[in-house]
């Protein structure tokens, strides 16, 4: 296999042997491959024949996007299946070229051997922009789930494939659509934000308890909301709770969720440490979307997935999203015997959410008063993936250290390394506002934009500074959309993406300042001074 699509690829390099660090075998990653070049062979069908294209095509190229997604799919059946159906598609759109005995590449799949073994730069900008359309797919799918989507979006992915699958293309042609992913990353994640708001309202900041009472509950886990709300629903009056996990957390601060009486507490804390935190709890874990880990012998039974989450021998629960093996198996396992105190990783019994940008900027007067003020005198964003690589605890580090006068913005799974502590108040908010999922970056960016408009500047002349960790491709296609918007001197860790050569990254550190972190002291030194 070759994959150096997450930050824990192995050695900083790739994942080459008989299976990656994240648990997938090399034929599934071979798979993932032809997947990838059946979607490149999809694109280059497209061409010409527009008209035809419809709602199930857009559909596959989201579906199998989001598949190659690290910890989404470890089930080569699943993948397989996957593959036909986009090789119907495929023949539907050209179905004379396949009596053509001419070899003129249209319709034939992409070698993806071919990528990855391109000049290095070319192989790199390539995977920025293949990286980067796999993060959009996943939010342009939880929007779909809702009923929205974009043309513009969609049209995007055809176009995007179609370059990566360009052997012809230099450094001159691949930059734009780099910068191009960030920017339509940006639409995107401002459709998902109107879809969830007025399906679910505008989150509100809440407290959330992470103690487990006692008495049977299912733990839900991802980031599809719709999934959630689905699960509530049919558990209502069973006398089973609900608990959210990893990226499910902020569920809570949304009206039209946390009115469901089952919807109780957030239990765990981020996705890489599943495989210890689920071994022997006495309930369900449902998984939503990415996050997955392999699990263990000891809870396999008890883990089931939906939408486009998969492993061997693990119960499907399919379109018709009928969660009663769910149900069934919480009523079974009973749950805990008595209330169940556990803690973050700092020892807190409780977190808050809810900070996304309508509840930040309603809060504005108070925010730009205290500035002007001198009682805010900086504002950090510190967010992004979590991940078992050592060195994260940087950022527990550099929130406990940044000064008393500072405002802590953070959003995604990388929270939970900080999220459980008191960092105390300014002026009558919260040192720490978690903003939501990793695509409520959205949230920070219209903060941020808001800010700047109050004091007449420009994001970067802001006293904003942006420490980034990430680990899989919804935070390259968040940085690229920060990228796309000029903003310049983000720290990014743990380590810097393997797929990043020396050459582009020069590129982006010339342009845009990015550096990678280095210690919490030195880093706020020079950010404050």
């Amino acid at each position: 296999m070759f994959c150096f699509q997450c930050e824990q690829t192995a050695g900083c390099k790739a994942c080459t042997g008989a299976s990656g660090v994240c648990g997938k075998k090399a034929d599934t990653a071979e798979l993932q491959d032809r997947l990838t070049g059946a979607l490149i062979g999809l694109a280059r069908a497209t061409e010409g024949n527009e008209e035809l294209l419809t709602a199930e095509t857009h559909k596959l190229i989201l579906e199998g996007l989001f598949t190659t997604i690290t910890n989404v799919n470890f089930n080569n059946e699943t993948v397989t299946a996957l593959i036909r159906r986009i090789e119907d598609e495929k023949k539907r759109l050209v179905p004379n070229c396949f009596f053509c005995l001419a070899s003129c590449g249209r319709t034939e799949n992409y070698d993806m051997q071919k990528l990855w073994t391109a000049d290095e730069d070319i192989r790199s900008l390539k995977s920025l922009i293949l990286f980067g359309i796999r993060g959009i797919a996943a939010y342009a799918y939880h929007a779909a789930v809702l009923g929205y989507t974009d043309e513009e979006i969609s049209n995007f992915f055809i176009k995007a494939l179609f370059t990566v699958g360009m052997d012809d293309l230099g450094m001159d042609e691949l930059l734009p659509v780099v910068l191009e992913v960030g920017e339509i990353n940006l639409k995107c994640m401002a459709m998902l934000d109107k879809a969830n708001t007025e399906t679910y309202g505008d989150p509100v900041p809440t407290e959330v308890s992470l103690t487990v009472k006692k008495g049977p509950f299912i733990v839900i886990s991802g980031h599809d909301l719709y999934d959630l709300k689905q699960l509530l629903e049919q558990t209502e009056g069973k006398g089973i709770d609900v608990y959210t996990h990893g990226e499910m957390l902020p569920a809570h601060a949304y009206p039209e969720l946390k009115k469901h009486a089952p919807l109780k507490g957030n239990f765990g804390t981020a996705w890489q440490n599943q495989q210890k935190e689920f071994a022997d709890i006495p309930a369900p874990i449902l998984f939503t979307t990415n996050c997955l880990m392999p699990p263990k012998a000891s809870y396999a039974d008890r883990v089931f997935t939906t939408e486009v989450v998969s492993y061997p021998e693990i119960v499907h629960i399919g379109e018709n999203k009928d969660f009663t093996p769910v149900i069934e198996k919480a009523l079974a396992l009973g749950g805990y015997p008595t209330d169940m105190r556990f803690t973050g990783i700092n020892g807190g019994e409780k977190v808050m959410t809810g900070f996304a940008h309508h509840a930040v900027l309603s809060a504005a007067d108070n925010i730009i008063g205290a500035v002007k003020s001198g009682a805010i005198r900086h504002f950090f964003l510190v967010g992004g993936c979590d991940g078992a690589k050592t060195g994260r605890n940087y950022y527990t580090e550099f929130v406990k250290k940044a000064p008393a006068d500072s405002i802590i913005l953070t959003l995604a799974c990388g929270k939970y390394r900080f999220n459980d502590l008191d960092l105390g108040t300014i002026g009558g908010l919260p040192r720490l506002m978690d903003m939501g999922q990793c695509n409520d970056a959205y949230s920070a960016i219209k903060v941020a934009a808001a800010l700047a408009e109050a004091f007449g500047c420009g994001v970067n002349d802001l006293p904003l500074s942006m420490v980034l960790s990430w680990y899989e491709q919804k935070a390259v296609c968040i940085l690229l959309t920060l990228l796309h918007l000029g903003i310049r001197n983000i720290l990014l860790g743990p380590s810097l993406p393997a797929f990043v050569s020396p050459g582009v990254f020069a590129f982006l550190a010339e342009k845009f300042g990015i550096a990678p972190i280095s210690t919490p002291e030195e880093d706020l030194k020079k950010m404050i001074g």
